[in-house]
């Protein structure tokens, strides 16, 4: 992404209502999938750092990004060392090491997403989890893809293919961001017929601040929904990944 696109999430990331509203929501779904406090965690592509400081409350976190521009910037926040890496290579840490992997919108800039994931499920020892969310369905592809450079969007066949295809096991796949899904399909489709979908520009905007908190209070709401079930469609995919045991997985 060009360097402008990076210091704008900089800037609102800590209070933009996606952002703030899926921290909440990774907030309560992540410790059921770590087996104690001191698990070792890693986020691939943590970017400008938006989830470093809840993943680091979390367990002991490190951090790998490819853009320097935005590894520069999550460095700067001081919570945890940001290694220079990417998938399917270099990845700067031992295999085997992780209980928890994240990859948060992530895997949508990765050209060979089959590779990225096998080489990702080497980091995790045994019993660890991949935790992946990606942006849902082609037919919402808008400029806010094209500035961020996405090579795709997925639907939850689409992620469970392709993790499977990695020899992967799926524990859970489904969508969230449900509840905005009318607004923003609605948004995207008008966005369409404009001819704008191509164009340059990203959705990283704060809103005035009264529709930033009633943007975020209602996508956060879905925190008490999703550690029980995920929703049958929404603007994002989630899955929770584990290996096969004994399985060995496929070169990258």
């Amino acid at each position: 992404m060009r360097p402008e696109v990076y210091r704008e999430m900089a800037a609102v990331q800590a209070s933009h209502w996606w952002f703030a509203a899926r921290r909440r929501i990774l907030a309560r779904l992540i410790p059921p999938l770590l087996p104690d406090a001191q698990a070792e965690i890693l986020e691939i592509g943590c970017g400008t750092g938006a989830n470093l400081a809840l993943l680091a409350g979390l367990g002991r976190l490190s951090a790998m990004e490819y853009e320097p521009e935005a590894a520069a910037l999550a460095r700067a926040l001081g919570v945890c060392p940001v290694q220079p890496g990417g998938l399917p290579a270099p990845v700067p840490f031992d295999d085997g090491r992780f209980a928890l992997v994240c990859l948060l919108d992530v895997l949508e800039h990765i050209a060979d997403d089959r590779a990225a994931l096998a080489r990702a499920a080497r980091l995790l020892a045994p019993g660890g989890r991949l935790l992946v969310t990606v942006p849902a369905y082609r037919w919402l592809w808008s400029a806010h893809d094209t500035a961020h450079q996405h090579h795709r969007r997925y639907t939850a066949a689409s992620l469970r293919g392709v993790a499977e295809a990695a020899g992967l096991r799926v524990q859970r796949i489904g969508h969230f961001n449900t509840l905005l899904f009318p607004l923003i399909a609605l948004a995207r489709l008008a966005q369409r017929l404009r001819g704008a979908a191509d164009a340059e520009g990203s959705d990283a905007r704060l809103p005035p601040a009264p529709l930033n908190q009633l943007l975020e209070a209602v996508f956060a709401s879905e925190r008490f929904v999703l550690p029980r079930v995920l929703l049958p469609f929404g603007v994002s995919v989630l899955a929770v990944l584990e290996c096969e045991p004994g399985a060995a997985l496929p070169d990258t």
